[in-house]
């Protein structure tokens, strides 16, 4: 039977890369996005949806799933605190943090009847430092991370797995603003260890074999991909 992978943020970056490469895996794949449809070959289906609204209209449209990606997320500027008003604060907690949450909630209560299932969040390396993005973008990630754990214990005997995923400087539309002139590209490059971006490709990877079964002795675990920026 085909499995059936759910990505939010489809349309581009670490989501469309995740799409593109299990299609080419044989997976079927449902994208959301409030973007454009990226149009891609394979078994693929794309509902074009502000994931901030209701989500009752996802899960009618995909009733079921083996795999949830929840890769969706906005950064915030840098701002620190006294930069960003209480209204940001809650639209980055929604998109990075709410959201993840309730598409967990719905298809986990599928998941337990089968008695398997695989969650792999989006969590960023500003889920256990300072610095990867401003107040509310790293207090968002960090309580994903927070998130991923506790529901990786509490629902470690059931036979779902439960993973993280932490990037560090993913070269996408995010991020395009770095890559203007005069902008955080090149630093980036030389601060990071191996000196240079990571492509969203290598955390499609990262997250393909997560979601593969070859994993199955990990539980709770948030992977880190950042080009050895982490270790400093």
């Amino acid at each position: 039977m085909t499995r059936r992978v759910l990505i939010t943020g489809v349309s581009s970056g670490i989501g469309l890369a995740q799409a593109r490469l299990f299609l080419e895996k044989g997976y079927q794949v449902y994208g959301v996005d409030q973007g454009e449809n990226p149009l891609l070959e394979g078994d693929f289906y794309f509902l074009q949806r502000d994931l901030t609204l209701d989500l009752k209209p996802v899960f009618d449209w995909c009733p079921r799933v083996d795999v949830l990606c929840n890769t969706a997320g906005v950064l915030d500027a840098y701002k620190p605190l006294l930069e960003q008003s209480a209204q940001e604060i809650q639209e980055i907690f929604e998109i990075n943090y709410v959201t993840p949450v309730e598409l967990t909630r719905h298809y986990f209560t599928q998941m337990l009847e089968n008695k398997k299932g695989i969650i792999i969040n989006m969590c960023s390396i500003a889920s256990s430092l300072a610095g990867g993005g401003g107040h509310a973008y790293t207090s968002s990630k960090h309580a994903l991370a927070g998130f991923t754990k506790q529901l990786a214990l509490d629902y470690a005997e059931t036979g779902i797995q439960v993973f993280g995923i932490a990037p560090g400087a993913v070269k996408t539309a995010m991020t395009a603003a770095d890559f203007e002139p005069g902008g955080l590209a090149d630093w980036v490059a030389s601060e990071t260890p191996i000196k240079r971006w990571i492509e969203p490709e290598e955390v499609a990877e990262v997250s393909l074999f997560l979601a593969s079964g070859k994993a199955s002795a990990m539980q709770g675990q948030i992977l880190t991909i950042d080009g050895g920026w982490s270790l400093k």
